[in-house]
């Protein structure tokens, strides 16, 4: 299955904490298509209380078998690439929008939906032009079901075949009729 690794920076903001409690934490903001040597961490800017940190340089793995998500990913208003942290570290770039939402879902990451940099749309948009395959929808047709045809076939039975409680409450006659 072919596949094409696309590296991206992560920068991340932090701002001061909300109260004493709160620690400062940074979260992912932007992305760059240009690496720049950086170490990961590094302090890129401060304006005031607010900080510009480099988080890295991360991997985007596009696969061939996912080309439709990346052409739904690209036809959205805003294209974007999922970036995914735990504990503050950035664990996983992604350009499925799929993928994105599913890691959304986890109430342990903190997951954001950058805007996507031209460069890396140009280079999805070459990858799929490359390897996207059109699959066909082929709707199933459903065949009734009879028992003639098929033993698991629901039937319907006979008044000898069903049972019928004749002792206890369901088989007393009602009250005041005995």
């Amino acid at each position: 299955m072919p596949r094409e690794v696309v590296r991206v920076a992560v920068l991340g903001v932090s701002h001061p904490p909300a109260n004493k409690w709160a620690t400062r934490r940074v979260v992912p903001k932007a992305l760059m298509a240009d690496i720049p040597d950086l170490a990961k961490g590094s302090l890129m800017a401060e304006q005031g209380e607010v900080r510009t940190y480099y988080m890295g340089d991360h991997a985007v793995v596009l696969h061939s078998g996912e080309t439709a998500h990346y052409i739904n990913n690209l036809r959205a208003a805003q294209p974007s690439l999922w970036v995914s942290c735990d504990n503050g570290e950035v664990s996983l770039v992604t350009a499925d929008p799929y993928e994105g939402e599913a890691m959304a879902s986890d109430p342990e990451k903190l997951v954001e939906a950058l805007p996507l940099p031209v460069s890396i749309a140009r280079q999805m948009q070459a990858f799929i032009a490359a390897h996207h395959v059109d699959e066909v929808f082929y709707k199933r047709k459903r065949v009734p079901a009879t028992s003639d045809q098929d033993p698991r076939a629901p039937r319907i039975l006979t008044d000898a075949q069903k049972w019928v409680q004749s002792r206890g409450k369901a088989g007393m006659p009602p009250k005041g009729q005995t």
